[in-house]
C-alpha cells in the first residue's frame, strides 16, 4: 500500500504482518479430535465440515470507518446493509448459501433510536440477501469506544464437493465484473481524508455528498446463487474490497489474470483521486474502482452466464481473462 493511506492513518503492512501473527497463534490450537477445517488458505470465507457431504461457511466483517460519515450526518439507517454485505458476500465466494447471521453492535452508551436505526439496516440487508438474523449483541464500551461499530458473523452451507475455491480456473477463462454501488465499506479512511473540507452537502457529483458516501455496499447473494443453481461451471468467485481487482489471487490456482475491459469508474473515485493526489495504482490498491464482484467462467460459459447476471446488473460485462505466466494482476 502506498503513501496516501498510510498517511491517512491506515499501516496495510503492518496490518498484514498482525493477521499473520494471529494466524500463527491460531494455527497453534490442539484438539482432542482430528481438525474439521477445509483448507481455504488465504480465501474468502472458512469451511468447517460438519459430515461427510456438508460444510459450514463462515465469515466475519464490519463496517469500518463509513460509521463516523453516518454520525456525522446523524443517519444509521442503511449502514446495517453494509454489515450484511461485507458478511454474505464473502460467503457466497466459496459457493456457499448463506443462511443467517449475528450482529455485534458496540456503543459508548446505548440509544435506543441509533440502535433501531441500526436494526432497520440489519433487517433491510438481511432481505436483500435471504438471510435471517435471530440475535446478536449490544455492547456499551464507554472506556473503549467513543460512538459506535457495528460489526456480523455469517453462517452459510455448502456441500464439499461443490467448494469454489479457484483452483479449477484455466488460462482463457472469463472474468465477469458486476458493478458496484460506491466506495462499499473499504477505504473511508482515505476517502475522509481526500475530501475533508467539503460539505458533505456539496452536489456537485449529482446529489449530496453524505448519501453518496453513505450508498450502501451491494449485497450480490441473489445472482450468485441463480448462477450457482444454473447450468453453468462456476470456476471462482471474488468479492472486491481493498485490494481492487488484485483480490483475484486470493483464489486459488496458479497463473495470473489480465483486466482489458474494466467496468466504468463512478464520479466519487475521480474526486477522491483529484482531492487525495493518490495515484493511479494506489487507487486500484484501495477501492473497487466501480467492480464489486468478480465471476470466473469457462469461455464457453459467458454469454449463458452474462444472460443470467445481466438481468440483475445490465451493465455486467466480460472484464478480462485467466492468463498463464505470473501470478499477478495485469491491469490496462
Amino acid at each position: 500500500m502506498t503513501d496516501a493511506y498510510a498517511k491517512a492513518g491506515v499501516d496495510q503492512r503492518a496490518a498484514d504482518a498482525s493477521v499473520a501473527g494471529l494466524v500463527r497463534a491460531l494455527a497453534a490450537i490442539k484438539l482432542d479430535r482430528p481438525s474439521a477445517q477445509v483448507p481455504l488458505a488465504g480465501h474468502y470465507a472458512s469451511v468447517i465440515k460438519i459430515d461427510e457431504r456438508t460444510g459450514i461457511a463462515l465469515s466475519a466483517d464490519g463496517v469500518g470507518t463509513k460509521l463516523l460519515v453516518a454520525e456525522e450526518l446523524g443517519r444509521f439507517d442503511t449502514v446495517g446493509i453494509d454489515c450484511v454485505a461485507m458478511n454474505v458476500n464473502d460467503v457466497i465466494c466459496v459457493g456457499a448459501e448463506p443462511l443467517a447471521m449475528l450482529d455485534y453492535i458496540a456503543v459508548r452508551k446505548a440509544d435506543p433510536a441509533v440502535c433501531e436505526e441500526i436494526g432497520v439496516g440489519l433487517a433491510r440487508g438481511a432481505e436483500l440477501a435471504g438471510v435471517e438474523i435471530p440475535g446478536g449483541e449490544l455492547a456499551q464500551l464507554g472506556d473503549l469506544v467513543s460512538s459506535v461499530d457495528v460489526s456480523g458473523a455469517c453462517f452459510g452451507t455448502v456441500a464439499l464437493d461443490a467448494i469454489i475455491d479457484g483452483s479449477t480456473v484455466e488460462p482463457g477463462d472469463v472474468v465477469i465484473g458486476l458493478p458496484s454501488s460506491g466506495i462499499h465499506s473499504n477505504g473511508y479512511t482515505l476517502a475522509r481524508s481526500a475530501l475533508a473540507g467539503i460539505d458533505l452537502d456539496d452536489d456537485r457529483l449529482g446529489r449530496p455528498l453524505g448519501d453518496v458516501l453513505l450508498e450502501p455496499t451491494e449485497i450480490y447473494v441473489k445472482p450468485v446463487v441463480e448462477l450457482l443453481r444454473s447450468e453453468v461451471e462456476v470456476r471462482g468467485l471474488a468479492h472486491i474490497t481493498s485490494g481492487g481487482t488484485g483480490n483475484l489471487l486470493r483464489l486459488a490456482g496458479e497463473g495470473g489474470y489480465e483486466i482489458d475491459a474494466p467496468l466504468p469508474v463512478q464520479p466519487i473515485f475521480g474526486l477522491i483521486q483529484e482531492r487525495g493526489g493518490v495515484s493511479d495504482a494506489e487507487m486500484e490498491e484501495v477501492f473497487n474502482m466501480g467492480c464489486g464482484f468478480c465471476v470466473i467462467v469457462p469461455a464457453a460459459d459467458e454469454d449463458e452466464a452474462l444472460a443470467l447476471l445481466q438481468a440483475h446488473y445490465p451493465v455486467a460485462r466480460r472484464i478480462g481473462r485467466a492468463v498463464e505466466g505470473p501470478r499477478r494482476v495485469q491491469r490496462g
